[in-house]
């Protein structure tokens, strides 16, 4: 085996110049469930979250001056630690590293575990680590939170009339008669979008439909609310480069947008990141009509998996033909940093979300509203 050059990059510049090799890589490298490591997504995240206090933190190996390996971490200080993240929170759904295939992968990937060792960090916060990522769950690491994320075989799922018979019949009927009441209000239409000036805003508007449908119901979603999540959204939408995957599927109602699904494509695999639709069409059923649309699309672009993303609610298992299990993981690399995961870790974020999810909807409302007018 050639010798592993490991090299640490700091800086912005540096992640932009790495662009053609980094796209090698994933060309070589890359799996589906690593959309969120392509460097077009990745740009688009820095030039809205990357902020004065953090900066990039990537890992890279080369074999023969090329590159093999690549950790894209973030480096940020919270409550007196030095913490290492993904790039890519909160947004990003899914965190790992891109490593090429072959004998030397595991030897590639202790070699990075030893330097990420040695970079005088506290901790190293390990969110949405698919069970089927490229980076293997640590033993030394603390669980934070388990979820799974669904996933539709589009084939079993999709038919030329909408739900096939994958679906009971009561559901397939059902959605004859959304779509009859749907139409009782205006002329139907669906469509959809690759990247572009007519995405850009139609993106826009699916994370404001998105607000409004969490408002009403009294639902805290902080990444969602926050001004930066509808500005990136904006962006990858508007991008014609077209680097990042992103679609659009859109239903209409006398003209006017009701729901809008925004996916990723990647290699073969559609994922589901904002399915919004318009609240006062809520009782019309646009969000079930939305989810088949989706799918519909998804297949027609050539996915043979829609993947809903975690958490498993409810509505997602419905469709859903399994599920890969996805892991939040802390992995103390300091002493103070293995006092705090033993004392707080595994109880204060799911204790914190639980809180969120008991908060009466009027303070929910009036806290996003104090949030659109600070954005």
């Amino acid at each position: 085996m050639a010798p592993l050059a490991l090299e640490i990059l700091t800086d912005r510049a540096a992640f932009e110049a790495l662009k053609p090799e980094w796209d090698g890589l994933f060309a070589r490298a890359g799996m589906p469930q690593q959309l969120f490591l392509r460097h077009a997504f990745l740009r688009h995240w820095c030039d809205h979250y990357l902020d004065a206090g953090s900066r990039v933190c990537i890992l890279g190996g080369r074999s023969s001056g090329r590159l093999v390996m690549l950790w894209p971490l973030l480096r940020r200080r919270s409550f007196g630690l030095d913490i290492l993240q993904f790039m890519g929170a909160p947004v990003a759904q899914f965190g790992d590293v891109l490593v090429e295939p072959g004998p030397h992968r595991q030897a590639w990937l202790d070699a990075g575990w030893k330097a990420l060792d040695q970079l005088g960090a506290d901790l190293f916060e390990i969110r949405q680590l698919r069970a089927d990522a490229a980076l293997s769950r640590p033993e030394a690491a603390l669980l934070v939170q388990r979820q799974d994320a669904p996933f539709a075989e589009l084939e079993r799922r999709v038919s030329a009339e909408g739900p096939s018979l994958a679906y009971p019949a009561r559901e397939r009927s059902n959605y004859r008669r959304r779509l009859r009441r749907l139409a009782e209000r205006g002329e139907l239409g669906f469509g959809a979008l690759r990247p572009g000036a007519e995405a850009r805003e139609l993106a826009a508007t699916a994370v404001t439909m998105k607000r409004r449908a969490l408002a009403r119901h009294g639902i805290l979603a902080p990444t969602v609310a926050d001004p930066r999540f509808q500005k990136l959204f904006a962006a990858l939408a508007g991008d014609a480069a077209d680097e990042a995957g992103l679609r659009l599927s859109l239903v209409t109602c006398a003209g006017r947008p009701i729901g809008i699904d925004i996916s990723f494509d990647c290699l073969g695999r559609s994922f589901g990141h904002v399915i919004a639709s318009d609240p006062d069409f809520e009782r019309e059923g646009i969000g079930r009509i939305l989810i088949h649309r989706a799918f519909a699309e998804a297949r027609a672009r050539g996915s043979t998996v829609f993947d809903l993303l975690a958490p498993a609610d409810p509505y997602k298992r419905e469709h859903a033909d399994g599920s890969v299990a996805v892991y939040d993981l802390a992995m103390p690399l300091s002493r103070r940093a293995r006092l705090v995961c033993a004392l707080a870790l595994p109880r204060l974020r799911p204790t914190l979300k639980t809180m969120a999810k008991r908060l009466p909807a009027a303070w929910v409302r009036r806290w996003l509203k104090v949030t659109r007018r600070s954005g």
